[in-house]
């Protein structure tokens, strides 16, 4: 039977669950603006590279599990590059070109180079955003967002919309299983008609679902703020250093 992994599962497996979370938010963070913030290439590799190595090898994700939640991304940012890669001309132009009805799609090395720094940038940009989440559960990121004064609305709906999500793949996961038990999934016309009756189920499910989390919510004497137990975890003098350390050396090398 398939099951859904959520990122919550990997962080709270994580070996380095135990580090203070305002400190690795703010070595992702710092990670993530000197991405952006300098466009070096050598930086972005740099950040990709020590952010994946600390998830895997310290973290104790398998290469695996982390290359399949980098394929998401991935499929994202090389859709969006593709108009920057490939240019229109009413004449050929560019190293590699195909021609069209009236006009002419080439391939620039600018654009593709372009392309491909964009693509390093936002990758690393990623990795440090996964090396806190699948390291930190959600209730600790959502403390932390409240004693960075975030208004408890936002923080609260962020943690019911990805609670919900899960939840509603999961929901989903067991409906097709279901479906391809009975033969649901035969050919393209059944394909077809399962997909809908599993899209109407699931919209039925998840207002009844909601109902139920509510009821559950109120039933734990909830008055509209979400409490979560907050376990200390005070930040020790080695791991002050590492961070400091490794910002030291991203900071020293945009330098050079």
């Amino acid at each position: 039977m398939r099951t859904i992994n959520t990122i919550d599962s990997y962080a709270y497996e994580s070996r380095i669950k135990g580090v203070n979370p305002g400190l690795k938010a703010v070595v992702a963070m710092a990670a993530l603006l000197f991405c952006i913030g300098t466009g070096d290439v050598l930086l972005s590799v740099t950040v990709f590279l020590s952010m994946g190595i600390i998830t895997v090898f310290m973290g104790g994700l398998s290469v695996q599990k982390y290359l399949a939640l980098l394929k998401i991304p991935v499929t994202f940012l090389v859709l969006g590059t593709a108009a920057i890669v490939v240019g229109i001309a009413h004449v050929p132009a560019g190293r590699f070109y195909i021609t069209m009805p009236g006009f002419y799609l080439y391939l620039s090395d600018e654009g593709a180079a372009l392309a491909a720094r964009l693509i390093l940038k936002a990758m690393a940009a990623v990795s440090a955003m996964y090396m806190l989440v699948l390291s930190t559960p959600a209730s600790e990121i959502i403390n932390l967002l409240g004693k960075l004064h975030v208004p408890k609305l936002i923080s609260e709906l962020m943690n019911l919309i990805y609670r919900f999500i899960f939840v509603m793949m999961d929901v989903q996961i067991h409906m097709k299983q279901a479906a391809e038990s009975r033969l649901g999934y035969y050919n393209f016309l059944t394909s077809c008609r399962s997909f809908g009756g599993i899209g109407a189920n699931l919209f039925i499910i998840s207002l009844k679902k909601a109902g139920m989390y509510y009821d559950a919510m109120t039933a734990r004497c909830y008055e509209g703020e979400l409490l979560f137990l907050e376990e200390k975890r005070p930040v020790k003098a080695k791991e002050a250093a590492a961070a400091a350390g490794y910002l030291a050396f991203l900071l020293l090398l945009w330098l050079v």
